[in-house]
């Protein structure tokens, strides 16, 4: 490979994200020189309806996305000898290897094509409860043996080395499944710099700057809690793609397509790095980063240096996502307008529930909310009107048949409340399947990591030789160390936390992951001071479950806090009961909660 870093772009993160970004890439590549594209189709959603899919014999079990995406790059792929690595494989890498292959042929182009397997696993699984492991839920501490679901698929989480070894035996394109979002990063720069497995440095570094670009355009300027800079500056319209440059030394940086909207800044980076992380440890199946001293540094116009990331060993384990048939869930909404809005949810609510009664005893949940704030005085009608939302979820399909839910949830519409009115596209009352997702750890050991090479031969990628057994609880601090007096800022005035503070948050399983940074010294004296446990506890009001545990970390050199909250999703996103299926609200949500700010910082410019 030539003596120079390489250079990674990340054009998906999700099987729903644009689909003109590799074809854009790839004819690019005479001004905007790419060496491999990388793209992150997988997700615990599509894990699990994928996973269904598989074992009903019924609908796609690749994501027909990236055929999207990749049938109109494809010349322009093949012209410039760009390589490919994608997870979008989910439950059928060889069904979308095959197809990939009869794309090349059909064109008569010159690009081989690997595919990679072992990430589907439920034998082992198996076979390790028989021999008496626990497989403990790495969200709720639940033993698998006691879940009252039973699992029809398990996927594991797999490094970037088979995608290594396929590069090296001379693949252009590479399909896997369910490897680490950052996997195709690790293996496309494994290979390029020809580095070994105790190159930990490196690939710690690589880690990391793998889970910033993975995700496509976020790092770039999408759900970014600054983004108002971009409407009047680059522009927000149509945001580019993240480029990672990886030296042999493993320095990373990030840089985005060239002429592209948006931005990278180190606000951009912390952002992308806050939604990712559970913790000072960041685990993968190749090498484990430690992240306390992590920051970033501006080098350029939309260049940022990844810096501070430590190294070690890969635990013997790697993550496993374990799918079973959750049953079904069917709503119905009503909307509700002006004034006295809780009297009126309580007396629509009472008149569903007695109604609901002959059938609600076979629900396995059956939920009310009032979603929304009616606007006093408000404008326009719009502005006065909340949601209203009952939502049901029950073993069986009969169960919420529309005689069972639909119908009871809409008789009461001549005795309801003033202004109360149904939704008439009944379409979220018929019942849906949902499916339970199960977090757990499997030896790597017990995963038959394999890729199968454009000639024909495979060939199996061993687990690491040298891991190390980490703590189950990672580093957790309930308040800062070094605490200040915050009446040492001066005068405060009462606003919103999110007026000065950035935040960023997601889902991990049923977990949901915040993080919160500040753009200066002396503010991050007062964030860390403030923002401690028991405060995040108070700002999250109703939304805090008494029973869950939150872990709190810092990282000083980014000014940052950081908070994982166990078990806050109802179940995560497969089978959630609420809005916030992905996590992705909580911290716009805490960014809301007023606090008293201290003028100094506002002077600076609210953000």
């Amino acid at each position: 490979m030539p003596n120079r870093p390489i250079r990674i772009v990340g054009i998906s993160g999700s099987a729903s994200d644009r689909r003109d970004a590799m074809a854009a890439v790839a004819a690019s590549y005479p001004s905007d020189p790419i060496d491999v594209i990388i793209g992150d189709w997988m997700s615990e959603g599509n894990m699990t309806s994928r996973a269904a899919s598989k074992v009903d014999g019924t609908g796609d079990t690749f994501e027909t996305t990236f055929l999207e995406a990749f049938e109109p790059a494809i010349e322009n792929i093949a012209k410039h000898k760009i390589k490919v690595a994608v997870n979008a494989g989910a439950t059928g890498t060889l069904a979308l290897r095959d197809v990939v292959v009869k794309m090349v042929e059909e064109r008569k182009l010159d690009l081989k094509v690997a595919w990679v397997e072992g990430d589907e696993c439920l034998e082992a699984v198996t076979q390790g409860l028989q021999g008496g492991s626990k497989f403990e839920n790495i969200c709720t501490g639940e033993e698998l043996g006691n879940w009252k679901f039973e699992p029809i698929f398990a996927q594991a989480y797999l490094g970037g080395l088979g995608i290594a070894e396929a590069f090296r035996k001379g693949a252009d394109i590479v399909i896997c499944g369910r490897v680490s979002d950052a996997s195709p990063v690790i293996g496309a720069a494994y290979w390029w710099h020809n580095w070994k497995r105790d190159n930990l440095d490196q690939l710690a570094n690589v880690l990391v700057g793998g889970h910033l670009i993975e995700c496509s355009s976020y790092v770039c300027g999408g759900n970014f809690s600054g983004f108002k800079v971009l409407e009047g500056s680059t522009g927000w319209d149509d945001i580019g793609y993240p480029i990672a440059e990886i030296s042999s030394s493993g320095e990373v940086i990030i840089t985005k397509t060239a002429g592209s909207k948006g931005a990278v800044t180190v606000d951009t980076c912390s952002s992308q790095l806050l939604y990712e992380i559970q913790g000072p440890w960041y685990y993968n199946s190749d090498v484990t980063a430690i992240l306390s001293n992590l920051y970033f540094e501006h080098v350029g116009a939309n260049r940022v240096a990844l810096r501070g990331v430590e190294s070690a060993p890969p635990p013997p384990t790697t993550k496993v996502g374990i799918t079973a048939r959750g049953g079904f869930q069917a709503e119905v909404h009503w909307s509700l307008v002006g004034l006295d809005i809780p009297e009126k949810s309580r007396m629509l609510e009472s008149q569903i529930r007695r109604l609901l009664a002959p059938y609600s005893s076979k629900f396995s949940l059956l939920k009310f909310t009032t979603n929304g704030v009616a606007d006093p005085d408000a404008s326009n009608q719009s502005a006065a009107t909340v949601d209203f939302r009952v939502v049901a979820q029950a073993p069986n399909a009969d169960d919420l048949s529309p005689q069972k839910f639909v119908r009871p949830c809409l008789d009461c519409m001549m005795s309801a409340p003033p202004g109360a009115t149904t939704h008439f596209d009944l379409r979220t009352g018929f019942p849906r399947p949902i499916y339970e997702y199960y977090v757990t750890l499997l030896p790597q050991s017990a995963v038959r990591h394999q890729v199968h090479f454009h000639t024909g031969e495979s060939a199996e990628i061993p687990p690491p030789p040298v891991t190390r057994t980490w703590d189950r609880q990672q580093p957790s601090e309930p308040a800062t160390a070094i605490p200040v007096d915050l009446r040492s800022f001066g005068e405060t005035t009462r606003g919103p936390l999110g007026w000065v503070v950035h935040g960023r948050s997601g889902d991990k399983g049923s977990n949901a992951n915040v993080g919160f940074w500040v753009r200066h010294a002396d503010e991050y004296s007062w964030l860390r001071t403030l923002l401690n446990v028991e405060k995040i506890q108070e700002l999250l009001g109703d939304e805090y479950k008494q029973r869950n545990k939150i872990d709190r970390f810092e990282l000083p050199n980014g000014r940052a806090v950081h908070f994982l909250l166990h078990d806050h999703l109802d179940r995560g996103f497969s089978c959630s009961s609420t809005y916030d299926v992905l996590g992705k609200n909580v911290a716009e949500y805490l960014r809301n909660r007023h606090i008293d700010i201290p003028v100094k910082f506002l002077a600076r410019k609210k953000l």
